[in-house]
C-alpha cells in the first residue's frame, strides 16, 4: 500500500524534499503544507500554518497522513513532531528536546562541552551593558550570535568594535530578531572554510549524506551581511583522516550525549562545521534539512529516499543501512552511509534573491521560469501565484540547480539556468562554487 506523505514548510527546501519523494519508485501520494507553487507540480498543496499544530494534526487525519516530513525549524522547536507523534503519525524530525539544538545556541554549547565536541570558545549575555564590557576585553573580529534561532540572519561576523556592538543592539535593544535574540552569544571567530554534514539518525544509527557547503554571505567573495544561503555545492572532496574525524570527534559524541541525557532523535542532524588548522569545530547544530544545501544534497542521494525516511522515523535505520552499496558510489572510506550518495557527481544551486534582501525587499514582481530538464531545474522558494502569475513572494525567490558529472559542469548548468529566468527584480552571486577545490579538503 503506498504511503500518504506530507511535507511541512513552504521554502526551497520543502520543494527539494518533495521532487526527492516524487522520484520513488514506491510513488507515495505527497502532500505539502502549505508549500508553493514549485511543490503543486508534483504534490498537493494544503493550506495550513505549519505553526497550528492542531490545524496541521487535523489536515493529517482528513488526508490519511502516516508520514510527516517537517522542514522548518520554528515549528520542530515548537513542539510539532512531538504533537503529530503523540497522535501516532511517524515524523521525521525530532521532537522539542532535540530541537533545542538549533532553538538554543547556548543549550547547544553546553552539550557540545559536555561531549567533548570542539566548538569556538564563548560568552553568554542578555543585558546589553554586559554584552559591551566584553567587547572591551575581546580582540576583533568578533563573532555575535543570537542565541534563538532567526532564519540564518542572527549572527553577524564583525571585524570592528563598532559592527559588534552596533548587531548586539539589534539583538538586545532593538529586538531585531524578536525572542531569538534577547539572549546572545559572542564567541571566539575560527578561520577555514566551512563544510555542511547532513546527519540521518533514528537516535541510535546514523548515516552521513554527501557534504556541502553553503555560501551565506549576500556579496560576492562573501562580503556583507549573513543571509539563509545565497548557493551551495555537493560533495565537497573529502581525505579519509577528515572523515574520520568529523564521525569521531563530531557526529558520535553528539549522539550519544543525546542518548545520554534521554533526548529521542528521529530525523536529520546539520552539522556547520569549519576546517580549522587544528582539525573541524563546529559552528553551530541545526536540526532539519539545511536550505539551500538539501537542494544539492539530494539530487545526489541514490538510494530510495521515501524508504529512508521511512526507516528514520519508524527506529529502524540499521535495516535500511545493511541494503545499500558500497565502494561503486565512489565515496571515501570511513564515511558512514557513503552508499547512500553517488560521489562521482556533483550538484550546484544559485540563488535567486528579491532586490534588497537580505534587508527591505519588494514583493509581486513577474517571474518567467523555463521548463526543468533532466540535469538542470528550478526549486521555488520564495514564489506564488498572483491572479493567475507567478510573482515573487520572499527573500530567496528561487534556487537554480545544476547537476554534472564534475563540479565545473554542474556550475555552468545553474548559471545557464538562471540567466533564462525572466525578472526585473532578481540577484545572484556570480561565486558559487567558483574557485571551490577540485581536490580532497
Amino acid at each position: 500500500m503506498a504511503r500518504t506523505v506530507m511535507v511541512i514548510g513552504s521554502g526551497g527546501r520543502e520543494h527539494a524534499l518533495v521532487r526527492a519523494l516524487a522520484a520513488s519508485p514506491r510513488k507515495p501520494k505527497i502532500l505539502a503544507a502549505p508549500g508553493n507553487p514549485g511543490t503543486a507540480e508534483q504534490a498537493i498543496n494544503i493550506a495550513v500554518d505549519p505553526m497550528d499544530q492542531e490545524a496541521v494534526l487535523a489536515a493529517c487525519r482528513e488526508h490519511g497522513v502516516d508520514l510527516a516530513i517537517i522542514g522548518p525549524e520554528d515549528p520542530l522547536i515548537a513542539g510539532l513532531g512531538d504533537h503529530l507523534r503523540q497522535a501516532g503519525i511517524d515524523v521525521f524530525g525530532p521532537g522539542q528536546l532535540g530541537a533545542r539544538l538549533e532553538g538554543d545556541k547556548e543549550f547547544a554549547k553546553e552539550v557540545m562541552a559536555t561531549a567533548g565536541i570542539p566548538t569556538a570558545k564563548y560568552h553568554a549575555f542578555s543585558t546589553l551593558d554586559a554584552a559591551l564590557r566584553h567587547l572591551d576585553s575581546a580582540t576583533p573580529p568578533y563573532v555575535v550570535k543570537a542565541c534563538g534561532a532567526a532564519q540564518g540572519k542572527g549572527v553577524a561576523v564583525c571585524t570592528t568594535r563598532a559592527e559588534a556592538e552596533a548587531h548586539i543592539r539589534l539583538c538586545l535593544e532593538d529586538h531585531g530578531f524578536g525572542e531569538a535574540g534577547q539572549r546572545l552569544i559572542i564567541e571566539d571567530c575560527l578561520f577555514g572554510p566551512e563544510l555542511s554534514v547532513l546527519v540521518v539518525t533514528d537516535g541510535q544509527d546514523y548515516a552521513l549524506l554527501a557534504p556541502s557547503r553553503d555560501h551565506k554571505p549576500v556579496g560576492e567573495g562573501n562580503t556583507g551581511p549573513n543571509t539563509g544561503g545565497m548557493g551551495a555545492f555537493a560533495p565537497v572532496p573529502m581525505t579519509e583522516e577528515l572523515c574520520h574525524q568529523i564521525d569521531a570527534q563530531v557526529v558520535a559524541p553528539l549522539l550519544a550525549e543525546l542518548v545520554r541525557r534521554d533526548i529521542p532523535y528521529r530525523g536529520v542532524l546539520y552539522a556547520g562545521i569549519m576546517l580549522t588548522s587544528d582539525g573541524p569545530s563546529v559552528l553551530e547544530f541545526n536540526a532539519r534539512f539545511g536550505d539551500p544545501e538539501t537542494q544539492v544534497v539530494l539530487p545526489l542521494v541514490k538510494a530510495d529516499f521515501l524508504t529512508m525516511v521511512e526507516a528514520t522515523s519508524t527506529g529502524r535505520l540499521a535495516d535500511f543501512l545493511q541494503g545499500l552499496p558500497d565502494a561503486e558510489t565512489g565515496g571515501p572510506d570511513g564515511w558512514p552511509g557513503r552508499g547512500m550518495t553517488d560521489w562521482r557527481r556533483s550538484a550546484v544551486v544559485v540563488v535567486g534573491a528579491s532586490k534588497g534582501y537580505p534587508g527591505a525587499y519588494e514583493k509581486g514582481h513577474a517571474l518567467g521560469l523555463p521548463e526543468d530538464l533532466a540535469e538542470a531545474w528550478t526549486i521555488h522558494a520564495g514564489t506564488t501565484i498572483k491572479d493567475g502569475s507567478l510573482v515573487t513572494a520572499g527573500g530567496r525567490v528561487l534556487g537554480a540547480v545544476g547537476e554534472g558529472l564534475n563540479l565545473d559542469q554542474a556550475r555552468a548548468r545553474a548559471y545557464e539556468l538562471l540567466q533564462t529566468i525572466e525578472c526585473d527584480n532578481l540577484f545572484h552571486r556570480g561565486d558559487i562554487a567558483d574557485g571551490a577545490k577540485r581536490t580532497t579538503a
